[in-house]
């Protein structure tokens, strides 16, 4: 749950719905795992760095909480980049700033005991699913067990969506419309279309029109710089009130991290004019709401 110190009326506060903890400091002692992780994820520049480093970014920004994305690939890469315990470890060191999800290969014939372990046991705050980098179809019918699990159990689903610039991820299975019969089916379930689903935003916008389960965040990539990308996105992939007065509730502020930095993200976001309201939707409300289910 939310410390009691952010329920505060008035408190700001920005949630990053899109990390990828790869580079943490206390996951890091395999220097084979981190060589799977640059390779299978695409990230070969950066190395592990400490909490004091990583919350003095968060600082400049004024970040306060982040959602934490592993990803298990092993039937199809022979691995994790980031594994549901790893998540959980961090998350028992700073449980106050960390809202820790859980992935599974949805070809594993375990399926649903490794998401039970991790919603039950583990306390894991809902599921990560790569569709383009673990190969499958969202619509499949083997797929319809873990959606119903994560349905009764009050989980949310992050899906990547859109392009994904990692080795070896067709994109045709994270196409926006992939995931439209699964809000028709489940609408109660909330899912998360990240990115955007750059570059089809047209299609995101539709889809968050129709189906208020469904979210998005602004984790996409960057083609310029973030100021430039983040107004085109808000101006003109859509129009400027589009965000404000069709679906205010659906969009979460995620980076990206760690290929992107929040602190930039934020100071883009900060620039594209919007009101008040939306902007605290934003930057942490439509976080909450999409975490518990319940209005903020």
């Amino acid at each position: 749950g939310l410390p009691h110190r952010f329920r505060k009326k008035g408190t700001v506060m920005l949630i990053d719905m899109h990390i990828h903890p790869i580079f943490y400091g206390p996951i890091c002692g395999d220097e084979n795992e981190l060589q799977f992780r640059g390779d299978t994820f695409g990230v070969w520049k950066q190395g592990p760095m400490g909490f004091d480093e990583l919350f003095a970014e968060w600082n400049i920004c004024g970040m306060t909480q982040a959602a934490l994305l592993p990803l298990d690939v092993t039937t199809t890469a022979g691995g994790w980049v980031v594994t549901n315990d790893e998540v959980h470890k961090l998350c028992q060191m700073y449980p106050d700033k960390f809202y820790g999800f859980a992935s599974v290969d949805p070809h594993r014939a375990d399926a649903l005991e490794v998401l039970e372990k991790a919603f039950h046991k583990q306390g894991l705050r809902g599921l990560k699913l790569h569709s383009a980098k673990q190969k499958f179809d969202p619509n499949a019918d083997f797929m319809e067990p873990i959606y119903a699990l994560c349905e009764k159990e009050n989980k949310p689903i992050i899906f990547h969506a859109g392009l994904s610039w990692e080795p070896d991820a067709p994109s045709k299975y994270a196409h926006p419309l992939a995931f439209e019969e699964i809000a028709i089916r489940h609408p109660k379930l909330r899912m998360c279309l990240a990115h955007f689903a750059w570059p089809w935003v047209r299609e995101m916008v539709m889809l968050m029109i129709k189906y208020p389960n469904v979210y998005t965040d602004t984790s996409l990539l960057y083609v310029d710089s973030p100021e430039e990308q983040m107004q085109e996105l808000f101006t003109k992939d859509m129009g400027p009130m589009w965000f404000e007065r069709c679906f205010p509730n659906q969009v979460m502020f995620g980076s990206n991290g760690p290929r992107f930095r929040a602190f930039k993200l934020k100071r883009a976001l900060d620039k594209v004019p919007m009101r008040s309201f939306a902007r605290e939707n934003l930057y942490y409300k439509n976080a909450l709401r999409f975490l518990s289910g319940e209005e903020v």
